[in-house]
């Protein structure tokens, strides 16, 4: 994965490094070590003081660009980290894993402020207001705020048919339509997660399921 935010141009790769390039002359700076597995995504902070990266090894790591140096080590997702995304404000990370997780870090604490489920790539809306991520079968997932990410909830706009809400192909196997149900159904019951939002995306979320077993039945 190869991203040019001057300065500097950064790549990662297979080969567990991250290398900085200078932008006028695209002679390598230096190469950051500290990842157990492949780097797969990269990003800078609007300040451009600070290297995101997400790795095979399910961890994201913050450098220090101008010193070069590790800051500390975010953990928390449990399968291969494919994409990350900084709010405009440089507030809020999100990061997306290949299990179909999507976390949002509070960068100032480490702190993860909320779990969602989508798929790789995410990224924020120029404003800042709205996170966008891929799915399952196709679709993109919009998350829109109330406030500002550290302070509320991310709202998932869960409308479409069955498959869309579920985040699935309508031709996947029952089997795996029910797993996708499960998972969403852990995330969203009201017992586990308290958010303003959750009782109605869990409704959504039913009804999508329901939709899916009537189906069979016709």
């Amino acid at each position: 994965m190869v991203g040019l935010f001057p300065p500097p141009c950064t790549s990662g790769s297979a080969d567990k490094t991250i290398r900085l390039w200078d932008v006028k002359t695209w002679e390598q700076r230096c190469i950051l070590t500290g990842h157990l597995a492949a780097v797969n995504t990269l990003t800078i902070s609007p300040n451009n003081q600070t290297l995101i990266s997400g790795s095979t090894d399910t961890t994201i790591k913050l450098w220090n660009l101008d010193t070069e140096e590790l800051l500390y080590t975010l953990t928390g997702h449990s399968t291969a980290v494919l994409s990350v995304a900084i709010s405009p404000d440089g507030q809020t990370l999100a990061s997306s894993s290949r299990d179909g997780i999507i976390k949002l870090w509070n960068l100032q604490t480490g702190e993860v402020l909320q779990t969602l489920s989508g798929r790789s790539p995410v990224a924020f809306s120029p404003d800042g207001k709205m996170l966008v991520s891929g799915g399952n079968g196709g679709s993109i997932k919009i998350w829109s705020q109330k406030q500002n990410f550290n302070e509320s909830v991310l709202n998932p706009i869960l409308s479409g048919e069955w498959w869309e809400i579920l985040g699935v192909n309508p031709g996947n196997h029952r089997s795996d339509i029910k797993q996708a149900y499960l998972q969403l159904a852990r995330q969203y019951h009201p017992d586990v997660n308290s958010s303003a939002t959750a009782k109605a995306s869990m409704q959504a979320i039913n009804q999508a399921y329901k939709e899916f077993l009537a189906q069979l039945n016709t």
